[in-house]
Protein backbone atom coordinates (compact mmCIF):
# COMPACT_ATOMS: atom_id res chain seq x y z
CA UNK A 1 0.00 0.00 0.00
CA UNK A 2 1.70 3.65 -1.03
CA UNK A 3 1.74 6.21 1.70
CA UNK A 4 -0.90 8.21 0.82
CA UNK A 5 -3.29 5.02 1.08
CA UNK A 6 -1.86 4.56 4.02
CA UNK A 7 -2.26 8.15 5.40
CA UNK A 8 -6.65 8.00 4.13
CA UNK A 9 -6.73 3.88 5.20
CA UNK A 10 -6.28 5.54 9.09
CA UNK A 11 -8.38 8.23 8.83
CA UNK A 12 -11.83 8.87 10.11
CA UNK A 13 -12.67 11.85 7.96
CA UNK A 14 -11.44 14.10 5.38
CA UNK A 15 -12.65 17.67 4.82
CA UNK A 16 -12.57 16.63 1.70
CA UNK A 17 -10.56 13.83 0.14
CA UNK A 18 -11.18 15.46 -3.48
CA UNK A 19 -9.15 18.69 -1.77
CA UNK A 20 -6.61 16.74 -0.53
CA UNK A 21 -5.80 14.62 -3.41
CA UNK A 22 -5.23 17.78 -5.53
CA UNK A 23 -2.83 19.16 -3.05
CA UNK A 24 -1.31 16.14 -3.02
CA UNK A 25 -0.60 16.44 -6.40
CA UNK A 26 0.29 19.98 -7.04
CA UNK A 27 3.93 19.18 -6.68
CA UNK A 28 3.97 22.08 -3.71
CA UNK A 29 5.69 21.49 -0.63
CA UNK A 30 3.07 21.08 1.59
CA UNK A 31 2.59 22.50 5.01
CA UNK A 32 1.03 20.22 7.86
CA UNK A 33 -0.24 21.20 11.11
CA UNK A 34 -0.59 19.69 14.14
CA UNK A 35 -1.75 21.36 17.53
CA UNK A 36 -0.14 20.50 20.58
CA UNK A 37 -1.43 21.14 24.07
CA UNK A 38 1.65 22.23 26.68
CA UNK A 39 0.30 21.39 29.49
CA UNK A 40 0.84 17.50 29.11
CA UNK A 41 4.55 17.75 27.95
CA UNK A 42 4.73 13.61 27.98
CA UNK A 43 4.22 12.07 24.59
CA UNK A 44 2.40 9.06 24.80
CA UNK A 45 1.38 6.13 22.08
CA UNK A 46 -2.03 8.02 22.12
CA UNK A 47 -0.02 10.81 19.99
CA UNK A 48 2.27 8.76 18.05
CA UNK A 49 -1.20 7.91 15.89
CA UNK A 50 -1.20 11.10 14.32
CA UNK A 51 2.57 11.44 15.03
CA UNK A 52 3.19 8.42 12.51
CA UNK A 53 1.06 9.47 9.92
CA UNK A 54 2.81 12.41 9.47
CA UNK A 55 6.14 10.99 9.05
CA UNK A 56 4.40 9.55 6.12
CA UNK A 57 3.66 13.13 5.14
CA UNK A 58 7.19 13.84 5.56
CA UNK A 59 8.54 10.90 3.45
CA UNK A 60 6.65 12.40 0.82
CA UNK A 61 8.46 15.21 0.45
CA UNK A 62 6.18 17.67 2.86
CA UNK A 63 7.29 19.91 5.64
CA UNK A 64 5.21 19.15 9.33
CA UNK A 65 4.73 22.43 11.63
CA UNK A 66 4.17 21.16 15.01
CA UNK A 67 2.30 24.14 17.27
CA UNK A 68 3.04 24.48 20.58
CA UNK A 69 -0.47 26.21 22.38
CA UNK A 70 1.23 28.07 24.43
CA UNK A 71 -1.00 31.36 23.97
CA UNK A 72 -4.56 28.77 23.87
CA UNK A 73 -2.74 26.57 26.78
CA UNK A 74 -3.39 30.06 28.89
CA UNK A 75 -6.97 29.58 28.08
CA UNK A 76 -7.60 26.08 28.39
CA UNK A 77 -8.97 23.60 25.50
CA UNK A 78 -12.29 22.91 26.91
CA UNK A 79 -12.79 19.95 24.91
CA UNK A 80 -14.52 17.00 26.56
CA UNK A 81 -14.54 19.11 30.14
CA UNK A 82 -17.46 19.35 32.42
CA UNK A 83 -16.22 21.94 33.74
CA UNK A 84 -14.00 25.26 33.19
CA UNK A 85 -10.74 24.50 33.05
CA UNK A 86 -7.42 25.91 35.17
CA UNK A 87 -5.48 28.16 33.24
CA UNK A 88 -1.87 28.15 32.85
CA UNK A 89 0.64 31.15 32.71
CA UNK A 90 2.68 31.52 29.61
CA UNK A 91 5.85 30.80 31.54
CA UNK A 92 4.43 27.03 32.86
CA UNK A 93 3.56 26.28 28.82
CA UNK A 94 6.44 27.07 27.58
CA UNK A 95 8.66 25.24 30.00
CA UNK A 96 6.14 21.87 28.96
CA UNK A 97 6.24 22.88 25.44
CA UNK A 98 10.44 22.82 24.97
CA UNK A 99 10.53 18.83 26.21
CA UNK A 100 8.23 18.48 22.58
CA UNK A 101 10.84 18.51 20.02
CA UNK A 102 12.89 16.09 21.85
CA UNK A 103 9.90 13.04 21.95
CA UNK A 104 8.07 13.92 18.50
CA UNK A 105 11.60 13.64 16.49
CA UNK A 106 11.44 10.23 17.98
CA UNK A 107 8.99 9.60 15.32
CA UNK A 108 9.00 12.83 12.73
CA UNK A 109 11.99 13.61 10.88
CA UNK A 110 13.74 16.54 12.71
CA UNK A 111 14.47 18.28 9.53
CA UNK A 112 11.13 18.50 8.34
CA UNK A 113 9.99 18.95 12.11
CA UNK A 114 9.02 23.22 12.87
CA UNK A 115 8.07 23.67 15.95
CA UNK A 116 6.37 26.46 16.80
CA UNK A 117 4.71 28.22 19.51
CA UNK A 118 1.23 30.41 18.92
CA UNK A 119 2.33 32.90 20.91
CA UNK A 120 4.45 34.38 18.23
CA UNK A 121 1.54 35.65 16.03
CA UNK A 122 -1.57 35.57 18.69
CA UNK A 123 0.53 38.16 21.69
CA UNK A 124 1.11 40.54 18.57
CA UNK A 125 -2.74 40.58 18.16
CA UNK A 126 -5.20 43.41 19.98
CA UNK A 127 -8.54 43.51 21.32
CA UNK A 128 -9.85 45.30 17.94
CA UNK A 129 -8.29 42.40 16.18
CA UNK A 130 -10.26 39.52 18.55
CA UNK A 131 -13.31 41.53 17.99
CA UNK A 132 -12.74 41.45 14.32
CA UNK A 133 -11.54 37.37 14.86
CA UNK A 134 -14.90 37.15 16.84
CA UNK A 135 -17.09 39.03 14.17
CA UNK A 136 -16.11 35.96 11.99
CA UNK A 137 -17.35 33.25 13.89
CA UNK A 138 -21.50 33.04 15.44
CA UNK A 139 -22.40 32.01 18.79
CA UNK A 140 -24.92 29.66 17.45
CA UNK A 141 -22.06 27.62 15.58
CA UNK A 142 -19.55 27.92 18.68
CA UNK A 143 -22.68 26.44 20.79
CA UNK A 144 -22.59 23.60 18.76
CA UNK A 145 -19.45 22.05 19.89
CA UNK A 146 -20.79 18.83 22.30
CA UNK A 147 -19.18 19.98 24.88
CA UNK A 148 -20.72 23.22 25.34
CA UNK A 149 -23.74 22.44 24.45
CA UNK A 150 -23.87 19.56 27.15
CA UNK A 151 -22.68 22.26 29.62
CA UNK A 152 -25.76 24.73 28.85
CA UNK A 153 -28.20 22.18 28.51
CA UNK A 154 -27.12 20.88 32.43
CA UNK A 155 -26.98 24.69 33.48
CA UNK A 156 -23.08 24.51 34.08
CA UNK A 157 -20.98 27.29 34.00
CA UNK A 158 -19.25 28.13 30.43
CA UNK A 159 -16.70 31.07 30.69
CA UNK A 160 -16.38 33.83 27.84
CA UNK A 161 -12.89 33.34 27.40
CA UNK A 162 -13.35 29.34 26.67
CA UNK A 163 -15.57 30.52 23.77
CA UNK A 164 -12.35 32.00 21.92
CA UNK A 165 -10.39 28.82 22.46
CA UNK A 166 -11.58 27.42 18.97
CA UNK A 167 -11.01 30.68 17.33
CA UNK A 168 -7.64 31.46 18.58
CA UNK A 169 -7.01 27.48 17.75
CA UNK A 170 -8.39 28.14 14.20
CA UNK A 171 -6.49 31.54 13.45
CA UNK A 172 -3.29 29.49 14.01
CA UNK A 173 -3.75 27.64 10.64
CA UNK A 174 -4.54 31.53 9.32
CA UNK A 175 -1.68 32.73 10.55
CA UNK A 176 0.68 29.76 9.08
CA UNK A 177 -1.53 29.64 6.07
CA UNK A 178 -1.62 25.57 6.47
CA UNK A 179 -2.27 23.51 3.88
CA UNK A 180 -3.54 20.44 5.48
CA UNK A 181 -4.32 20.13 9.60
CA UNK A 182 -4.30 16.65 11.50
CA UNK A 183 -5.95 15.73 14.46
CA UNK A 184 -7.67 13.50 17.02
CA UNK A 185 -11.54 12.83 16.27
CA UNK A 186 -11.70 14.68 19.78
CA UNK A 187 -10.88 18.05 17.71
CA UNK A 188 -12.88 17.61 14.65
CA UNK A 189 -14.92 21.28 15.61
CA UNK A 190 -11.78 23.44 16.54
CA UNK A 191 -9.96 21.97 12.77
CA UNK A 192 -12.79 22.97 10.73
CA UNK A 193 -13.52 26.55 12.55
CA UNK A 194 -9.45 26.81 11.28
CA UNK A 195 -10.78 26.03 7.68
CA UNK A 196 -13.33 28.47 8.26
CA UNK A 197 -11.39 31.50 9.18
CA UNK A 198 -8.45 30.92 6.51
CA UNK A 199 -11.93 31.41 4.17
CA UNK A 200 -12.89 34.83 5.81
CA UNK A 201 -9.11 35.90 5.67
CA UNK A 202 -8.81 35.10 2.05
CA UNK A 203 -6.63 31.95 2.25
CA UNK A 204 -7.20 28.35 0.45
CA UNK A 205 -8.72 26.34 3.36
CA UNK A 206 -6.72 23.98 4.49
CA UNK A 207 -7.97 20.31 4.14
CA UNK A 208 -8.78 18.49 7.38
CA UNK A 209 -7.81 14.68 8.07
CA UNK A 210 -8.96 13.01 11.78
CA UNK A 211 -7.42 10.12 13.04
CA UNK A 212 -9.23 7.36 15.52
CA UNK A 213 -8.28 8.14 19.46
CA UNK A 214 -6.50 5.01 20.89
CA UNK A 215 -8.32 3.78 24.21
CA UNK A 216 -5.89 3.52 27.63
CA UNK A 217 -5.17 0.82 29.67
CA UNK A 218 -7.98 0.93 31.50
CA UNK A 219 -10.24 -0.01 28.46
CA UNK A 220 -12.59 2.89 28.80
CA UNK A 221 -11.40 6.51 28.50
CA UNK A 222 -8.90 8.01 25.94
CA UNK A 223 -5.45 7.47 27.08
CA UNK A 224 -4.16 10.36 28.87
CA UNK A 225 -1.49 10.85 31.41
CA UNK A 226 -3.99 12.60 33.73
CA UNK A 227 -6.09 9.24 33.95
CA UNK A 228 -2.89 7.29 34.26
CA UNK A 229 -3.99 4.99 31.93
CA UNK A 230 -1.16 5.56 29.22
CA UNK A 231 2.12 4.21 27.51
CA UNK A 232 4.58 7.46 27.64
CA UNK A 233 7.39 7.08 24.35
CA UNK A 234 9.54 8.45 26.48
CA UNK A 235 9.44 5.78 29.18
CA UNK A 236 11.76 3.39 30.54
CA UNK A 237 11.87 0.31 28.39
CA UNK A 238 11.18 -1.85 31.21
CA UNK A 239 8.11 0.10 31.93
CA UNK A 240 6.96 0.37 28.50
CA UNK A 241 7.06 -3.66 27.79
CA UNK A 242 5.54 -4.17 31.32
CA UNK A 243 2.85 -1.51 30.24
CA UNK A 244 1.81 -2.97 26.99
CA UNK A 245 1.46 -6.45 28.76
CA UNK A 246 -1.21 -4.69 30.40
CA UNK A 247 -3.50 -3.48 27.47
CA UNK A 248 -7.13 -5.10 27.69
CA UNK A 249 -7.33 -8.11 25.32
CA UNK A 250 -9.79 -6.92 23.30
CA UNK A 251 -8.49 -3.67 22.47
CA UNK A 252 -4.55 -5.56 21.22
CA UNK A 253 -5.58 -5.43 17.45
CA UNK A 254 -6.21 -1.81 17.52
CA UNK A 255 -2.61 -0.84 19.44
CA UNK A 256 -1.35 -2.92 16.48
CA UNK A 257 -3.05 -1.66 14.00
CA UNK A 258 -2.91 2.16 15.30
CA UNK A 259 1.04 2.51 16.85
CA UNK A 260 3.10 0.10 15.09
CA UNK A 261 3.62 -1.14 11.05
CA UNK A 262 1.73 -4.47 11.43
CA UNK A 263 -0.95 -4.84 8.98
CA UNK A 264 -4.54 -5.23 9.79
CA UNK A 265 -4.47 -8.94 8.69
CA UNK A 266 -1.81 -9.99 10.66
CA UNK A 267 -2.97 -8.29 13.71
CA UNK A 268 -6.20 -10.38 13.28
CA UNK A 269 -3.96 -13.35 13.08
CA UNK A 270 -1.89 -12.50 16.28
CA UNK A 271 -4.31 -11.61 18.64
CA UNK A 272 -7.26 -14.71 17.56
CA UNK A 273 -4.31 -17.26 17.94
CA UNK A 274 -2.49 -17.20 21.60
CA UNK A 275 -3.52 -13.34 22.74
CA UNK A 276 -0.63 -14.02 25.17
CA UNK A 277 1.70 -14.54 22.52
CA UNK A 278 0.55 -11.68 20.91
CA UNK A 279 1.04 -9.56 23.86
CA UNK A 280 4.90 -10.39 24.02
CA UNK A 281 4.72 -9.89 20.47
CA UNK A 282 3.52 -6.27 20.97
CA UNK A 283 6.16 -4.92 23.54
CA UNK A 284 8.78 -6.65 21.60
CA UNK A 285 7.77 -4.35 18.37
CA UNK A 286 6.91 -0.76 20.90
CA UNK A 287 10.19 -0.82 22.68
CA UNK A 288 12.23 -2.04 19.35
CA UNK A 289 10.75 1.21 17.66
CA UNK A 290 11.54 3.67 20.82
CA UNK A 291 14.32 1.78 21.42
CA UNK A 292 16.22 -0.94 19.68
CA UNK A 293 16.13 -4.70 19.43
CA UNK A 294 18.31 -5.38 21.99
CA UNK A 295 17.01 -3.32 24.83
CA UNK A 296 13.67 -4.81 24.24
CA UNK A 297 14.93 -7.97 24.44
CA UNK A 298 16.11 -6.92 28.02
CA UNK A 299 12.99 -5.86 29.01
CA UNK A 300 11.32 -8.72 28.22
CA UNK A 301 13.86 -11.10 30.00
CA UNK A 302 13.40 -8.46 33.33
CA UNK A 303 9.37 -8.74 32.66
CA UNK A 304 9.68 -12.78 32.40
CA UNK A 305 11.43 -13.07 35.80
CA UNK A 306 9.28 -10.51 37.55
CA UNK A 307 6.16 -12.49 36.77
CA UNK A 308 8.41 -15.69 37.50
CA UNK A 309 8.04 -13.88 41.10
CA UNK A 310 12.50 -13.53 40.92
CA UNK A 311 14.35 -10.67 41.52
CA UNK A 312 15.57 -8.92 38.31
CA UNK A 313 19.19 -9.00 38.34
CA UNK A 314 19.50 -5.05 37.40
CA UNK A 315 17.56 -3.61 40.70
CA UNK A 316 18.21 0.42 41.23
CA UNK A 317 19.80 1.07 44.96
CA UNK A 318 19.81 3.21 47.93
CA UNK A 319 21.99 3.82 50.62
CA UNK A 320 21.49 4.64 54.12
CA UNK A 321 23.28 6.64 56.40
CA UNK A 322 21.90 4.51 59.61
CA UNK A 323 22.16 1.05 60.22
CA UNK A 324 18.87 0.94 61.90
CA UNK A 325 15.70 2.39 60.13
CA UNK A 326 12.48 2.39 60.70
CA UNK A 327 10.55 0.37 57.97
CA UNK A 328 8.51 3.34 57.02
CA UNK A 329 11.55 5.65 56.53
CA UNK A 330 13.27 2.22 54.04
CA UNK A 331 9.73 2.76 52.50
CA UNK A 332 9.74 6.50 51.58
CA UNK A 333 13.83 5.94 50.86
CA UNK A 334 13.50 3.90 48.40
CA UNK A 335 10.78 5.94 46.30
CA UNK A 336 7.84 3.88 47.20
CA UNK A 337 5.91 6.23 49.07
CA UNK A 338 5.95 9.96 49.94
CA UNK A 339 4.56 10.39 53.56
CA UNK A 340 4.32 8.06 56.73
CA UNK A 341 0.86 7.38 55.88
CA UNK A 342 1.06 6.09 52.85
CA UNK A 343 4.12 4.02 53.64
CA UNK A 344 1.53 2.59 56.37
CA UNK A 345 -1.26 1.87 53.69
CA UNK A 346 1.46 -0.15 51.87
CA UNK A 347 2.72 -2.34 54.95
CA UNK A 348 -1.22 -2.40 56.15
CA UNK A 349 -2.67 -3.30 52.65
CA UNK A 350 0.44 -6.55 52.19
CA UNK A 351 2.52 -4.73 49.80
CA UNK A 352 5.96 -4.52 51.09
CA UNK A 353 8.40 -7.62 51.40
CA UNK A 354 11.76 -7.62 52.79
CA UNK A 355 13.86 -10.04 51.66
CA UNK A 356 10.91 -12.26 49.87
CA UNK A 357 8.94 -12.22 53.23
CA UNK A 358 5.61 -9.80 53.56
CA UNK A 359 5.98 -7.52 56.18
CA UNK A 360 2.65 -5.95 58.04
CA UNK A 361 4.50 -4.37 61.24
CA UNK A 362 4.05 -0.51 60.71
CA UNK A 363 6.54 -0.16 63.85
CA UNK A 364 8.97 -2.06 62.35
CA UNK A 365 12.70 -1.22 62.52
CA UNK A 366 15.08 -2.63 59.98
CA UNK A 367 18.56 -3.92 61.06
CA UNK A 368 21.42 -3.05 57.82
CA UNK A 369 24.21 -5.00 58.92
CA UNK A 370 23.92 -6.73 54.70
CA UNK A 371 22.16 -5.36 52.17
CA UNK A 372 18.18 -6.01 52.20
CA UNK A 373 16.14 -6.33 49.17
CA UNK A 374 12.69 -4.26 49.79
CA UNK A 375 9.86 -5.22 47.12
CA UNK A 376 6.16 -3.25 46.46
CA UNK A 377 3.96 -4.48 44.57
CA UNK A 378 4.39 -7.31 41.68
CA UNK A 379 7.24 -5.16 40.04
CA UNK A 380 8.60 -2.69 42.48
CA UNK A 381 12.36 -3.77 43.85
CA UNK A 382 14.66 -1.74 45.48
CA UNK A 383 18.14 -2.61 46.91
CA UNK A 384 19.25 -0.72 50.42
CA UNK A 385 22.72 -0.85 51.56
CA UNK A 386 23.83 0.68 55.27
CA UNK A 387 26.88 2.72 54.17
Amino acid sequence: MDKISLIKDASVQIFTEEGLMNRLKSGKKLKIKLGADPSKPDLHLGHSVVLRKLRLFQELGHEVYFVIGDFTGMIGDPTGRSKTRPQLTLEQTRESGETYFKQVTKILDPDKTHITYNSEWLNRINFQDVIRLASRYTLSRIMERDDFKNRFSKNKPISLHELLYPLAQGYDSVALNADIEVGGTDQTFNLLVGRDLQSHYGQIPQEIITFPLLVGLDGKEKMSKSLDNYIGIDEHANKMFEKSMKIPDELLRDYFVLTTDTKRETADELTKSDIRSAHFEYARQIVTMYYDKNIALEAEKNYRTISKGDIPTSIPVFYSQKIDILLCDLIKLVGFATSNSEAKRHILGRGIKLDGDVVENIALMVHLNKPVIIKFGRNKFAKVICK
